[in-house]
């Protein structure tokens, strides 16, 4: 076994990662407060070709030294916008087609071995993921379609929000994965 070094890696540059295909998923953070969450989730998306990231409420927005500090560069590659108000944004993805999961424990939410079902019927993917306190809003969720929660084990009763959404998006990636070419 040997290390692989970064320039043999294959990576593609900012002007290639732009006009690459993408997978049909929208990442949708309302109301995220940390800019250290935020970097990071952009790098994730940034990993696993996301279309784009929607950016709501109170959620910061780059260009911000502490969002660039994990997402290394990721918010110039990864397609971002921001909509103040979730509800209009929410309503925006749904009358273009878009079937949205509210990341968050409630009753009837399913969990990640229902996701090839669900991503076998619908055509684009938005996923929302709340306030780190808080979580996302019952107002959301009645918007949505779907709930996912990831099933936990210990005395803990939520994940980091970033670790949540790598393993979210990772799950997701590898069920849109075949509608693109890599």
């Amino acid at each position: 076994m040997q290390k692989i070094a970064n320039q043999d890696l294959g990576r593609l540059d900012v002007a290639a990662f732009k006009t690459a295909p993408k997978i049909p998923l929208t990442v949708v953070l309302d109301s995220v407060r940390s800019m250290h969450n935020v970097g990071s989730i952009f790098r994730t998306c940034d990993a696993y070709r996301v279309e784009h990231i929607l950016l709501t409420g109170t959620t910061p927005v780059p260009p911000h030294r502490e969002i660039h500090k994990t997402a290394l560069g990721a918010t110039e590659s990864v397609s971002w916008s921001y909509e103040r108000d979730i509800l209009t944004a929410l309503n925006n993805l749904k009358s273009d087609h878009y079937t949205l999961i509210a990341i968050e424990q409630a009753t009837e939410a399913m969990t990640p071995s229902q996701i090839p079902r669900i991503c076998q019927q619908a055509e684009k993917l938005a996923v929302i993921f709340g306030h780190e306190v808080m979580g996302v809003s019952q107002a959301v969720i009645d918007l949505c379609h779907y709930c996912l929660e990831l099933p936990q084990y210990g005395t803990k009763h939520s994940l980091n929000i970033s670790v949540c959404a790598g393993i979210v998006i990772y799950e997701l990636f590898n069920q849109l994965k075949d509608r693109i070419s890599l």
